[in-house]
């Protein structure tokens, strides 16, 4: 398995602090928001969101866990917080690599179960293969590959890179 890195660690940091900037300047007339991570990856990424997000704002930052059956989206969705945690709030649905669009159109229809103030998402990794209509609000890098590679984002204590396969 050949690995092409697309993103080393500091272009991982500089993507993660201009995003930050981006939502902070979006939701800057709000007090809090959700930073809804898809587990695993989408997760670490949404607390490194946060961590930098906490330095520059004053907002209120809650950290939500979204548990999806990539393989069966149509199971349930979970979440690591009440849904009433997120009720009326401004929602950030934030992922590693959005590649067809799948778990960010069930992600965000799971939050629009609850009435919410708006929902916007984030990525690192923008394939650019989607077959719904999703877009990434906020986006690291735009890569237009072939259907059959594949971009894997690698998080691993300090160090952290994106590669393709």
């Amino acid at each position: 398995m050949s690995q092409n890195i697309i993103l080393n660690h500091l272009e991982i940091e500089h993507k993660i602090k201009r995003i930050a900037y981006q939502i902070y300047e979006t939701f800057v007339d709000e007090d809090e928001i959700i930073l809804a991570g898809i587990a695993s990856n989408g997760y670490v990424f949404a607390e490194k969101l946060s961590q930098v997000l906490k330095k520059i704002s004053d907002l209120e930052i809650t950290l939500c866990e979204v548990k999806i059956d990539k393989q069966n989206p149509f199971n349930q969705i979970t979440t690591s917080v009440l849904k009433e945690t997120y009720t009326n709030k401004s929602i950030v649905l934030v992922d590693d690599v959005l590649h067809s669009g799948t778990t960010l159109i069930y992600g965000v229809k799971h939050f629009l179960e609850m009435p919410v103030k708006k929902i916007k998402t984030a990525v690192l990794v923008d394939r650019n293969h989607k077959r719904f209509p999703v877009k990434a609000d906020f986006k690291g890098i735009s890569l237009s590959t072939s259907l059959k590679e594949h971009v894997q984002v690698v998080f691993e204590g300090d160090t952290s890179y994106a590669y393709l396969v």
